[in-house]
């Protein structure tokens, strides 16, 4: 066998390397086998050939070259790969890596059949890792960044195939998790468990009270967390709003059904959760017209009163025209003389006529007519087939049931001498209206932050009537700001809406995604002053006047 590479040079100095590309950072220049101990002799009296194979013989007996450190301890014969002096370092590092894979697979087999190896057995008796280093599979390895060979299995902190005392900090199994369950019952269980516990909010990281309003309608569920802002003002801190249908049905049998009834308890007990999580400084439930009207409704409050611990009250219809209006009144165009809210629910509909004045800075003191129709649209949809199937005869019917309705509204000529003149307008708060926003918008999903405070002309309103009319029930159902679970209520409230604008007549009407609970939120921060007396937290004292700086 020659003993040089191409070109007649030595294979043990080094040049295969230098020629192959850079060194391995913190090695000093080796026969070809990395070893630590095996340092080339630098003696001018010795050719480099002879000092190439002494540095071959010597690193094979496991001793050093003159001039070089201590060698490591040698390795055992079983894992000394079989070469000659000769032999080209690339096929030297070929037989190495073959000869490690071999023993990598001995002791993965070994393990698998049940031997423990010596590091095991230390880390299991709580010996140091000392031991560890002293086995001949750790000898002469100098500690680095390593680069395992192919087909060598890693183990945490160690090399391929290799025991290290590592092994003692692995972590326990993870436990499966366990399987998901799709009964509808132990579901609902479940998911009423995790949002009933208490959460941290914005209220309590800031130290900040917060007041919470809770309205449970015929359609819906709504409850809000805020603490007070700007004067007048308050921040959202939590939200909840889920479609129950509390009044399915209450038009053909006077009571609340058994499934209407569970719907609104498991939503409300995912409320209980939520207002269990804040420091309240008030609050106040209320339930409309489905509770007003029902026979059984004073017999389901007391049941949620004993299932999720919440006392609601059923308020009266004036309460709720005036709590509507005080909710979306801020809304309300401030160079109009009058306007006419509205807010078309589940199981009726409230208006309210206001005339601007200096008497009263609220919306509450610039009422001069209020009303509440006992008709929403759950309760019209349910008298006219059902809402899924509505004919043009059938639309024009609904709409002629609420004008008849609007005609013994004894103060609807409140507003008689200033409407039609560019000085008043409608400003309509409920799902009806925030609908035709959304679909005149084209958005691809409802957004509370792009429909709340807009405006829409008359022929816009008439647009969007026309293409909702001409859908059928699965195109109202797609339409991402309808959904399935309106999409048999929306013509109901169109019917509604039509008929409040063939009555009062206007160019223009704003939307309001607000209503009851902004109300309600209203009344519970005049009442305790956290607007008006410099108390509340972050509001700086100016001469009774709050700094510019506070109001965002």
């Amino acid at each position: 066998m020659s003993n040089t590479h191409k070109g007649g040079r030595p294979p043990g100095d080094g040049s295969a390397r230098r020629k192959r590309g850079k060194r391995r950072p913190g090695r000093n220049k080796t026969n070809g086998r990395g070893a630590p101990g095996a340092v080339e002799a630098r003696s001018g009296a010795e050719s480099p050939s002879a000092q190439a194979s002494q540095s071959v013989v010597a690193d094979e007996r496991g001793e050093t070259a003159r001039g070089s450190r201590p060698a490591s301890p040698a390795r055992p014969e079983s894992a000394k790969p079989e070469s000659e002096p000769g032999e080209p370092v690339s096929r030297r590092r070929k037989r190495r890596r073959r000869n490690k894979q071999a023993q990598n697979g001995a002791a993965a087999r070994e393990k698998n059949d049940g031997g423990q190896t010596a590091s095991t057995i230390a880390a299991d008796s709580g010996e140091s890792a000392r031991a560890d280093a002293d086995t001949p599979s750790s000898a002469g390895r100098r500690p680095g960044k390593f680069r395992p060979a192919k087909g060598g299995a890693r183990k945490p902190g160690g090399r391929p195939g290799e025991d290290n005392p590592a092994q003692r900090y692995l972590r326990a199994p993870v436990k499966p998790s366990p399987k998901a369950s799709f009964d509808p019952a132990v579901a609902a269980q479940r998911d009423s468990a995790i949002r009933a516990q208490p959460r941290k909010r914005g209220g309590q990281r800031s130290g900040r009270r917060v007041f919470a309003a809770l309205d449970l309608g015929t359609n819906n569920c709504r409850l809000l967390v805020a603490a007070p802002d700007a004067p007048g003002r308050f921040r959202v801190v939590d939200a909840f709003s889920r479609i129950v249908r509390l009044g399915e049905g209450l038009a053909a049998t006077g009571r609340l059904n058994d499934d209407a009834m569970r719907r609104a308890i498991e939503a409300l007990h995912v409320c209980a959760g939520k207002l269990s999580g804040h420091p309240l400084a008030g609050q106040r439930l209320i339930a409309t017209e489905a509770c007003r009207r029902a026979e059984n409704g004073e017999e389901f409050l007391a049941n949620v009163r004993s299932v999720t611990g919440l006392e609601l009250e059923i308020i009266d219809r004036q309460t709720e025209a005036r709590l509507a209006a005080e909710g979306c009144g801020v809304l309300m165009d401030r160079q109009a003389e009058g306007a006419v809210l509205f807010d078309i629910g589940g199981g009726s509909t409230e208006l309210v006529l206001v005339r601007r004045s200096a008497a009263s800075a609220r919306i509450s003191g610039q009422i001069v007519g209020w009303t509440s129709l006992p008709v929403g649209v759950v309760t019209l949809s349910e008298r006219h087939g059902g809402g899924r199937e509505v004919t043009p005869s059938g639309f024009e019917a609904m709409i002629g049931e609420v004008c008849a309705l609007l005609e013994g509204f004894e103060q609807r000529e409140g507003l008689s001498d200033i409407w039609g003149k560019g000085r008043t307008h409608l400003l309509g708060t409920s799902g009806t209206v925030t609908t035709i926003a959304g679909v005149h918008l084209g958005l691809p999903r409802y957004d509370r932050r792009k429909v709340d405070g807009i405006w829409l002309e008359d022929t816009q309103i008439d647009r969007v009537l026309a293409d909702l009319l001409a859908m059928d029930f699965e195109g109202r159902a797609r339409n991402p700001c309808i959904g399935r679970d309106r999409a048999d209520l929306v013509l109901a409230g169109c019917a509604i809406l039509e008929a409040i604008r063939r009555v009062w007549p206007s160019q223009r009407l704003r939307v309001a995604d607000r209503g009851l609970r902004e109300g309600m939120l209203n009344d519970l921060m005049h009442d305790a002053g956290v607007w008006g007396d410099g108390r509340y937290p972050g509001r700086q004292r100016n001469n009774g006047q709050h700094s510019p700086g506070a109001v965002r």
